[in-house]
């Protein structure tokens, strides 16, 4: 057994503890106290007990990056941004056509050093949205623990058969991995078909405590298309060949239109919510869905800024993500936060911690072993070195980390 003592220690199941401890065996967290309990009366309880003294640095549980799309990460810096969001989609499909300059050993390298970079600024755990299987093995073998979403696309009602028989014959094949678990999710209510919306919400039905996860909400254009089937999506699905013509649109919100359909529940990832009105919103947290939310890449895709403070007001269960690095410069999901206390200075810095911890780990299946600092679960315990002098380890936390203060704690 080893005694960590820390100048912080940052539970998230409750408050900070000014000179705390946490003791950690076989890399699980036993206890937790205020400092200082003697070095005999840690002795005397635990014979075998050592000390670490980790200095003046924040103790706390490993970040939940409750969304990114790891495959992409060797587009950093190759998408513009500043246009539509629809523009910046078209400009992402065509780089994803042309592949990468350097093929598949590029795309590799890259996607290894994205899971490297998670774990480096401090991520315990990812949601990783994917159209292939191909981050699961990397993934698999790191420290990082994972939820991977395979992502199903389709428009036409009569194909949704065969792509949810395709998807489920291809996790069948996934070998198992005890820091991974694999699972389905729709990309969009302008990109997939009711019937496939339905089907994947029938596969996932045998397994009810199986998340899964849906871009919502993202864009204006979404909206539009919604309302009147009419717009920039249209163009492109005509563009695509793949139009319904016998696709009706819904005239109501993403949110609605996904609970009209029956797959809106406590399971579901909201990712972006950026153009959700109070009252979708409030349709989210009465459904106990998850609203994800990634700041930083929705500015740059053009989606716009998301709504922060609406989404806490409204009562939502609200995680964060980073998005892919085709839309962001880094991994780090502490810029995320920090982004967030920028847009919501009024939201309570234990909140936004929150979000960027235990209400990902919870919304992704985990929050039995990640998120806080609580006996039982894992020891995956990060410190973030603290100037002298702090008297709210919250609130400087959420205004920025950068990677050369975050270390990992062996346990």
């Amino acid at each position: 057994m080893n005694v960590l003592h820390a100048s912080w220690i940052v539970p998230i199941a409750s408050p900070p503890i000014r000179d705390g401890w946490v003791a950690v065996a076989r890399g699980r967290i036993v206890a937790l106290g205020k400092r200082r309990p003697t070095s005999g009366a840690v002795a005397a309880a635990h014979q075998d007990a050592a000390e670490t003294d980790l200095g003046s640095v924040a103790l706390l549980p490993g970040l939940v990056n409750a969304h990114t799309h790891l495959e992409l990460s060797w587009m950093r810096g190759r998408v513009p941004g500043g246009g539509r969001f629809s523009d910046w989609v078209r400009a992402l499909m065509a780089l994803r056509r042309a592949g990468p300059p350097g093929g598949e050993a590029e795309s590799r390298a890259a996607l290894t050093g994205a899971v490297e970079e998670c774990r480096r600024t401090g991520t315990a755990l990812v949601g990783d949205v994917a159209n292939t299987l191909t981050t699961i093995a990397p993934l698999a073998a790191s420290r990082l623990h994972a939820v991977v979403f395979r992502e199903l696309i389709g428009f036409r009602n009569a194909e949704a058969g065969d792509r949810i028989a395709a998807a489920l014959r291809e996790l069948a094949g996934v070998p198992p991995a005890p820091n991974v678990r694999v699972t389905l999710a729709a990309h969009a209510p302008y990109s997939v078909s009711p019937l496939l919306f339905r089907a994947i919400d029938r596969a996932l039905a045998r397994e009810p405590f199986v998340p899964t996860s849906v871009h919502l909400g993202e864009s204006s254009e979404e909206l539009a298309f919604l309302a009147d089937g009419d717009g920039p999506w249209r163009e492109l699905l005509e563009e695509l060949g793949v139009w319904d013509e016998e696709w009706l649109a819904p005239g109501c919100g993403p949110a609605e239109y996904l609970d009209r359909m029956g797959c809106l529940d406590d399971r579901v990832l909201c990712v972006h919510g950026v153009h959700l009105d109070d009252h979708e919103l409030r349709r989210l947290a009465r459904r106990r869905a998850t609203l994800v939310t990634c700041p930083r890449g929705n500015r740059l895709t053009g989606a716009g800024s998301p709504p922060a403070h609406a989404f806490y007001a409204a009562g939502l269960r609200v995680a964060v993500g980073t998005d892919s690095l085709a839309s962001v410069p880094d991994l780090n999901l502490f810029s995320e936060v920090a982004e967030l206390h920028r847009l919501a200075p009024d939201v309570p810095a234990s909140s936004l911690l929150e979000s960027a911890t235990w209400q990902g780990a919870r919304s992704l299946g985990w929050e039995a072993e990640l998120g806080t600092i609580e006996p039982g679960k894992r020891a995956e315990l990060l410190t973030v070195s603290l100037p002298g002098g702090i008297t709210d380890v919250e609130q400087y936390l959420v205004a920025g980390v950068t990677p050369d203060q975050m270390s990992w704690v062996a346990a």
